[in-house]
């Protein structure tokens, strides 16, 4: 009997009218949606769809992104994402904008031996990239809208969106996506911007944020999301002009 694929597994996971609709694995990964030329993108989105981003995204853009965000290593953001989501409890994980899959693939390599860990995003680049250098046994990427996450309430025992959330459309809606497919008793991590000093100052740099399709999170705003959703165990680390947040779904 044929053991089954990551991607074998994903498939059942995702919802059968999505696959139904033209869904195809030939570049490696699980590609649910039209050419990225077909979707009105701004700056940042433009970015993340560059192959030549996607080159060096993991090495020295992520390298240097995450010390001048958070002051710490990536390697070191890896490692406290793990403890955060309490990896030695979870089977399933969903990675949402994954990147090239250096994340996805470590926090799957945290999983039970027959688990699986979901990398998500809707870069054609960097899921291709991800496929190239971060494949292993139970890690499987999706290419796929994160504001209509094609999964059932609950399909995750853990959930996480990392240095990725000020950067898509509609974040508040992609981290509501997150929340509801989410098991109760499961864990979400998310690091994003927060935005610091005085009022004004703050408003400025959303403003200026916006402009080039960013996104500037208050202190305040990702945690009263998980509050009133009836999280708890919430922590929020902010450094720099980042916030690492994560809580229980209860």
């Amino acid at each position: 009997m044929t053991t089954p694929t990551a991607l074998d597994r994903l498939g059942e996971l995702v919802w059968s009218d999505a696959l139904d609709a033209g869904a195809h694995s030939s570049a490696g990964y699980l590609d649910l949606l039209p050419p990225p030329s077909d979707q009105p993108q701004r700056v940042a989105q433009r970015a993340m769809n560059n192959p030549l981003v996607a080159a060096v995204y993991q090495g020295p853009w992520r390298w240097g992104q995450t010390v001048l965000y958070t002051g710490i290593t990536p390697s070191a953001e890896r490692r406290r994402a793990a403890r955060a989501l309490r990896l030695d409890a979870a089977h399933t994980l969903l990675d949402v904008a994954c990147g090239p899959g250096n994340f996805t693939k470590y926090l799957g390599g945290q999983l039970s031996a027959d688990g699986l860990a979901v990398g998500l995003d809707f870069s054609e680049p960097m899921l291709r990239r991800a496929v190239r250098t971060n494949i292993a046994n139970g890690v499987g990427y999706l290419r796929a809208d994160a504001r209509t996450l094609p999964f059932d309430d609950g399909s995750f025992d853990a959930v996480c969106c990392f240095a990725a959330l000020y950067l898509v459309p509609e974040p508040f809606k992609v981290l509501y996506e997150m929340l509801r497919v989410l098991r109760p008793g499961g864990r979400i991590a998310v690091m994003t911007s927060c935005t610091r000093g005085p009022r004004l100052v703050r408003s400025l740099s959303v403003k200026m944020a916006a402009r080039n399709g960013l996104h500037g999170f208050d202190r305040d705003d990702i945690t009263s999301v998980l509050w009133n959703s009836g999280f708890h165990d919430i922590e929020q680390e902010v450094r720099g002009i980042s916030q690492f947040v994560s809580a229980t779904k209860s």
